[in-house]
């Protein structure tokens, strides 16, 4: 296995808890178009791809109106419904500072993935962010994690992809980079173990001694 250099992070759900932001919105959302149709766990679907396809493939002709709906929300209590993850911001930090190339690559607007690295101080680490606004193709296609390679200056053979959704995990098989999934995702640690990452990450910690962090 060639040496690790380049780090990608999907952002939701992997480097900042968005979960309870995120399902409220979409339940928000859900229940203003299908009133008292949606409940916690039917949301689960929804989170990970982009909104565009989570509500285009519920009612294509409201699909912009819903994202709009869903957007405002969203925006409105983004500072108050998002929290950090034990061990992200020094996990982060020693990556940055023993040379590591750091990239996001999120399947959200570029506005909102810098809102939250804001919130959670994450911003100066990354030099590469990769969102919806700068790809056709979302995640799992293998378009975000190439252009993001591209921009680092980094080979697949050199890089590992980091999240939440199997469609974090589906995109690194494609780009043929390797996968980690975190066992925080919202939809299980077993839902993640089924489509094989290379590591399985208990704490964001767990990710120094992968990529030859020495820890104390």
């Amino acid at each position: 296995m060639s040496r690790i250099t380049t780090i990608l992070f999907d952002l939701d759900g992997t480097l900042i808890n968005t979960n309870d932001l995120i399902i409220s919105s979409f339940l928000h959302t859900l229940n203003h178009y299908y009133p008292g149709q949606y409940e916690e766990k039917d949301v689960h679907p929804f989170m990970g791809p982009p909104l565009e396809e989570s509500f285009g493939g519920l009612d294509p002709d409201r699909m912009e109106e819903m994202c709009v709906h869903y957007r405002a929300y969203n925006h409105e209590h983004h500072d108050s419904l998002v929290t950090e993850f034990e061990g992200v911001y020094e996990t982060v930090q020693a990556l940055y500072e023993n040379g590591y190339k750091l990239a996001i690559v999120s399947t959200k607007v570029r506005d909102v993935v810098l809102k939250g690295l804001d919130l959670m101080n994450l911003r100066p680490f990354f030099e590469v962010i990769i969102t919806l606004d700068e790809v056709e193709n979302a995640k799992p296609h293998p378009e975000p994690i190439e252009k993001a390679l591209v921009a680092l200056g980094s080979s697949p053979e050199e890089a590992i992809m980091i999240g939440d959704n199997h469609h974090d995990i589906l995109a690194g098989k494609n780009a043929g980079v390797l996968s980690a999934g975190v066992a925080w995702s919202a939809k299980g640690r077993e839902h993640l173990a089924h489509y094989e990452p290379d590591f399985m990450l208990d704490n964001m910690k767990d990710l120094l001694p992968i990529v030859g962090v020495q820890t104390a």
